[in-house]
């Protein structure tokens, strides 16, 4: 949904015109922090000047063993990453060199493997041999299966992000605002960040042809105010219309080819779709959590076609999911898409209004007795928790989190709705959602808060495993001897 867009009100225009695995934040005090530039010029022992980083490093989803790093030059050069285990800076091995000189736009992917688990490590990017940056961080997940408790972590996740260009922006008050809420959030040293879809905005001069996306993409991604939140903790992403590409664009889009390979280029996602079923769905596990990314555009039929068998995720990606869900071993599993899943929008923006589809969903849901289940959602320039009874079965929560910078408004209907967790509902102001994943097997919780650009937590709720229907019961004590 695009508050942009012809049917979008003057009044709303005018208001908006792991963790650890150890006891704190995984990230934490591991290394120095950084103080070079993303734009510190590098140059060769001669004088030449080489390549500039523009963007990055940025970690995907740790795993135990490894993890691939994203970046993004201004020249052709080679990239590689030197690493160390964090307790022993000295020791330091080399990763292998990819070539930014054959890649488009100057970004690609470093795949550090080989890896110990559970163990903090600091890196250090390097552009032809030369140190680019500051030194980075990661930590590799736990190997606790069979062990002991889940790792306790961070997650922080939003959606809408609106990076002003004046020169093709509409005239008039700046849409986006507030960027410095990516400082807000790098502060809360989060183990994952999820963007949760609309993560930038095509304009009319970008859809219309692939050079434009590419364009947009590059434009963006080499903004200062976001770099300090892409080098904190693992990222993994989802899209929405506007990164896909116009507003409120479905199966239709004829560029949605290179909308996908710029997905791929600028994201370090594990994996994208499945053979013969193409997309930017994928999941992966982070510690006791599953986490499961959908594609809602790829497939999407418009909400006003007159069919009932209408589709937003589509049947290959529908069975996908639901094979992913029985296999799941999380005690958590998150299904993160760009609309919301549960709650009824105003105007096609939801899964509600593809209802053969949805309600099949939910009707495998209880009938395969999947516990754990937490939607996440953003596009709708507020955030709110949505809950809905199921007779019989645990209830479903759907946490939306929108946006992060663009345009804001305030509709006071909407505090007041069914199945809305009474006193979620953040309008007015820019904001993102917080998931605190704690606590011991038998008392396994998430913390959810939502907090504003100032750093203000807006409210706080508390979501148990048993609550999911996930609940494990302690063993019986010993008898006395």
């Amino acid at each position: 949904m695009n508050p942009l867009d012809a049917k979008t009100s003057r009044r709303s225009l005018a208001a908006g015109a792991l963790g650890s695995m150890l006891a704190a934040p995984m990230l934490a005090g591991l290394v120095a922090p950084v103080t070079a530039s993303a734009q510190t010029p590098l140059a060769t022992a001669s004088g030449g000047r080489l390549g500039k980083l523009v963007s990055g490093p940025m970690a995907g989803p740790a795993e135990m063993r490894g993890v691939s790093i994203w970046v993004q030059s201004d020249a052709p050069c080679s990239a590689s990453i030197e690493y160390w285990v964090a307790s022993s800076p000295t020791s330091r091995t080399k990763s292998a060199t990819t070539d930014l000189a054959q890649a488009s736009q100057f970004s690609g992917h470093i795949r550090l493997f080989g890896l110990t688990p559970g163990t903090a490590y600091g890196y250090q990017l390097l552009l032809d041999g030369v140190a680019a940056g500051g030194a980075q961080s990661i930590r590799t997940q736990s190997l606790w299966q069979w062990r002991t408790d889940a790792p306790n972590f961070t997650l922080l996740a939003g959606s809408c992000n609106y990076g002003n260009e004046p020169d093709v922006d509409r005239p008039g008050r700046p849409y986006g605002d507030r960027h410095d809420i990516f400082d807000v959030m790098a502060a809360q040293q989060p183990d994952l960040m999820l963007w949760l879809g609309d993560n930038l905005y095509y304009r009319e001069v970008d859809y219309s042809s692939k050079d434009g996306m590419a364009t947009r993409w590059a434009y963006e991604r080499k903004q200062a105010y976001v770099q300090k939140l892409l080098r904190t903790g693992s990222h993994a992403a989802i899209w929405d219309d506007h990164d896909y590409g116009q507003n409120d664009s479905n199966a239709s889009f004829v560029f949605k080819d290179e909308a996908l390979a710029l997905q791929k280029r600028y994201w370090a996602n594990p994996s994208y779709g499945i053979p013969g079923t193409p997309g930017a769905f994928t999941t992966f596990g982070f510690a006791d959590a599953d986490f499961f990314l959908l594609d809602d555009r790829w497939y999407r039929d418009d909400h006003k076609l007159n069919d009932a068998r209408r589709v937003m995720l589509g049947d290959g990606q529908m069975r996908w999911l639901k094979n992913a869900l029985l296999t799941s071993t999380g005690r958590f599993k998150i299904i993160a898409g760009g609309s919301q899943m549960l709650h009824k929008g105003k105007r096609g923006d939801s899964w509600q209004d593809y209802p053969a589809e949805r309600d099949d969903f939910l009707k495998f849901l209880a009938e395969s007795k999947i516990t754990g289940v937490l939607f996440m959602s953003g596009d709708v320039h507020r955030s709110e928790l949505t809950r809905i009874e199921r007779p019989g079965h645990y209830a479903l929560h759907d946490m939306t989190s929108s946006p992060m910078t663009s345009g804001v408004y305030v509709d006071e209907s909407l505090r007041v709705r069914d199945n809305l967790v009474p006193g979620t509902v953040v309008m007015g102001e820019r904001n993102f959602c917080r998931i605190r994943f704690e606590g011991t097997k038998f008392d396994r919780r998430m913390v959810v808060s939502v907090i504003n650009a100032d750093g203000q937590t807006k409210w706080t709720h508390e979501i148990t495993a048993a609550s999911l229907g996930a609940e494990i019961k302690p063993p019986p004590p010993k008898p006395a001897a």
